[in-house]
C-alpha cells in the first residue's frame, strides 16, 4: 500500500505489550521515520498503543494510525484486528511474525531469522534507539556523575537466562574476574544490569564492585544511565546473549567486546558473525584494542526504506540522505 503524503501531520501508532525491549525496537523504527520526515518539514505524531496480557489494550484518545509499527506477540494479535478497522493504514511490523506474514505491508526482519518474501525487508539485528543526538543528551543530562570517573572508561551491559544461555555460577565468577582485571588496568567500569540478570549476580557485583571508587553501578533504582553509558565510554562490554544490547553497542561505532556465557547461539551466532564481520564486535580475550568502523545505522536505513514503500512521494532522490551501515 502506498499513497500520497498527506498535507495535515500523519499518526503513528506503536503497538506493543509494553516490554520496554519490545516497545523501544518499535519506537526506535518511529523516530527514524520522525527524523527523516522532519528533513521534509513533516511532523510525524507517535502515540503508544500497550495491549495487556488480559485483552485491555489502551489507544490513543484521537486519530486514527497512517503508519502502525508493531512488535512482539500481542502486535501480531491486534494487527488483523486493526487492518479491518483501519484499512487506508500502513501495517509494518519488527521481527518475524511466525505464520500472519500477509496482515502486515513491510515485515522488517532480522538477517538470522532467515526470513524470506516480497514484504519483507532483512536487517542486522532490530531496530534501536541510538542516536547522535539521544547519546548527546544523555552525556550532558549525567555529566557530573560521569566526570566523576576518571578515563578510560568501560560499559559493561549485562543481560542474563534466557533461553539459549545462562549466566550460572562459573560465568559470574568469570565476569567477576574480567572486570577486576579491567580495574587493575585503571578502568573505570559504568555497569549496568537487566531483568533478566540473575539477582545472585547482581548482589555479588554490589558486594564486590558496588563500593569502588572507579564503579557506577546501575542496578535499575533511579533514572537509567543506559545512553549516558554509550556515550561516555571509550569501550562497551556486552553478555553475547543480548542480541539487542550488542547491535545498540555497534550503533556508536566504539570497540564493542562480546562476553560469554554458558549456552549454545543457534541462530544468534548468525548475527555475532555479521556483527565481527562489520567490524563492530569482538571476542574479549583480556587485551584492550582499539579500533573504529562505521557507527551502525541499520534503524534509519530501514526507515528510509519503509518511507519509500509507504509515502514514497516525500523521498526526492537528490537530497536522500547518507545512510551509514548495509545498504538497501
Amino acid at each position: 500500500m502506498t499513497s500520497s503524503l498527506p498535507l495535515s501531520s500523519p499518526n503513528c501508532w506503536i503497538v506493543s505489550d509494553g516490554r520496554r525491549g519490545i516497545e523501544n525496537q518499535a519506537l526506535g523504527l518511529a523516530e527514524a521515520v520522525q527524523g527523516l520526515l522532519s528533513e521534509k518539514h513533516i511532523e510525524l505524531n507517535i502515540e503508544r498503543v500497550v495491549a495487556r496480557k488480559d485483552g485491555f489494550v489502551t489507544l490513543p484518545d484521537g486519530g486514527t494510525p497512517d503508519l502502525w509499527i508493531g512488535c512482539g506477540r500481542a502486535a501480531i494479535v491486534l494487527a488483523r484486528k486493526h487492518r479491518q478497522i483501519f484499512p487506508d493504514s500502513f501495517f509494518t511490523y519488527v521481527q518475524d511474525p511466525r505464520t500472519r506474514h500477509k496482515d502486515f505491508d513491510l515485515i522488517l526482519a532480522p538477517a538470522h531469522d532467515r526470513l524470506i518474501g516480497d514484504n519483507v525487508i532483512e536487517m542486522i539485528g532490530s531496530p534501536n534507539r541510538v542516536t547522535e543526538s539521544q547519546l548527546t543528551d544523555a552525556r550532558k543530562a549525567f555529566s557530573q556523575h560521569i566526570e566523576s570517573l576518571p578515563g578510560p572508561r568501560a560499559a559493561i551491559l549485562i543481560g542474563g537466562n534466557s533461553k539459549r544461555y545462562q549466566l550460572d555460577d562459573t560465568i559470574s565468577v568469570y565476569l567477576i574476574e574480567r572486570l577486576k582485571q579491567l580495574l587493575d588496568q585503571d578502568v573505570s567500569l559504568m555497569i549496568t544490569v537487566s531483568r533478566r540478570t540473575p539477582e545472585a549476580f547482581v548482589e555479588r557485583l554490589r558486594s564486590v564492585l558496588g563500593d569502588h571508587e572507579r564503579v557506577w553501578l546501575y542496578d535499575g533504582e533511579g533514572e537509567n544511565p543506559y545512553f549516558a553509558f554509550l556515550a561516555s565510554v571509550d569501550w562497551v562490554f556486552v553478555t553475547e546473549e543480548s542480541t539487542n544490547m550488542l547491535v545498540e553497542a555497534s550503533s556508536t561505532g566504539k570497540p564493542v567486546y562480546a562476553l560469554p556465557l554458558h549456552g549454545k547461539p543457534g541462530k544468534f551466532a548468525l548475527l555475532h558473525a555479521a556483527l565481527e564481520g562489520y567490524g563492530s564486535v569482538r571476542p574479549y580475550l583480556g587485551n584492550l584494542d582499539k579500533w573504529t568502523y562505521p557507527a551502525l545505522n541499520e534503524t534509519r536505513r530501514v526507515a528510509e526504506t519503509l518511507i519509500s514503500r509507504w509515502k514514497p512521494s516525500c523521498l526526492n532522490p537528490d537530497t536522500l540522505p547518507v545512510i551509514d551501515g548495509v545498504s538497501s
